[in-house]
């Protein structure tokens, strides 16, 4: 009778490498927030893999970067502790991208700070190129790793290779019970994963001056006395700039209103309740590099 295993893993790489599609395909259910955006991911949300063999936990790091204000270095230190407590560091590397100066200096990074944490290689994208071009990349990303390190080819998006993956990653995990009940998919409190979903929707389709500026915070959430099925859901979006507030807003509120039934649609997939989502827009300056506001927004 095989062992069952469990244990910690944590999926690396620049951005916009397919990360959290990942982490969506293996848990089954959207947990963590995608987007093509650098920076997206703020919250360590795990996803919890159940197979009959193994529970792996993945533990969704916001990215390491060379920070440049307070924020970033407290994402920072988030990821070395991460880094250094989980079983496997997969670094994910896509089929259809030459491995650059980017990936190397992550490689170099995660030696550093956790010399001893299993790594093994992600070659994602799969479905993008031809065969030679995947050989040639997994050849190219076992140079980069190492010999030692074992490296498979997956596409999230088509769901190939995505239970071989599963099971290479379970077989370095230490032999032991499982951590969480069958069945639950996340330990995120569902505030935080409302705030990632709204945040999420608001990040769609806009430019590159937002990523960074945006964050959501849940204010409150109320049973409707008269229809307990019915949530209504009260968040703040908060910008550093009233030209990003007009952003997020739009014309006449049209916007708004578009992130609004997005982030609806994915918070009812995901609670199981009808929610009615009540969204206000304000700005807090440059709350990104003051402590305050840092730890009044929950970072």
């Amino acid at each position: 009778m095989t062992e069952f295993r469990s244990g910690f893993v944590c999926f690396v790489g620049r951005p916009n490498t397919g990360k959290s599609t990942l982490t969506n395909a293996m848990v089954g259910q959207k947990i963590a927030i995608t987007s093509s955006r650098p920076q997206t991911t703020r919250h360590t949300i795990r996803g919890i893999v159940h197979r009959e063999h193994c529970q792996l936990i993945l533990v969704d790091t916001p990215g390491l970067h060379r920070p440049r204000t307070l924020l970033g270095q407290r994402l920072n230190d988030l990821v070395r502790d991460t880094y250094s407590e989980v079983d496997v560091i997969a670094i994910c590397i896509p089929a259809d991208e030459k491995i650059g100066p980017g990936d190397r200096w992550i490689v170099e990074q995660i030696r550093q700070m956790a010399p001893k944490t299993t790594l093994i290689g992600v070659v994602t994208k799969i479905d993008k190129v031809g065969r030679d071009a995947i050989a040639h990349q997994l050849m190219a990303v076992s140079t980069l790793l190492g010999p030692e390190a074992e490296v498979v080819p997956v596409s999230a998006v088509a769901g190939e290779q995505v239970e071989v993956l599963v099971d290479v990653i379970a077989s370095k995990m230490p032999e032991g019970p499982a951590f969480y009940p069958d069945g639950e998919l996340t330990d995120e409190p569902e505030e935080t994963l409302m705030a990632e979903l709204i945040r999420e929707a608001a990040l769609e389709g806009v430019r590159d001056e937002l990523p960074h500026s945006l964050a959501v915070v849940i204010e409150e959430v109320l049973e409707r006395e008269e229809n307990e099925d019915m949530l209504d859901v009260h968040a703040i979006l908060y910008v550093e700039r009233p030209s990003q507030k007009a952003i997020v807003i739009g014309k006449s509120g049209g916007r708004l209103k578009e992130v609004g039934t997005n982030a609806r649609h994915q918070i009812e997939r995901i609670l199981g309740n009808r929610i009615y989502l009540h969204l206000h827009v304000k700005v807090a300056k440059d709350w990104q590099r003051d402590p305050k506001q840092l730890r009044k927004l929950g970072f």
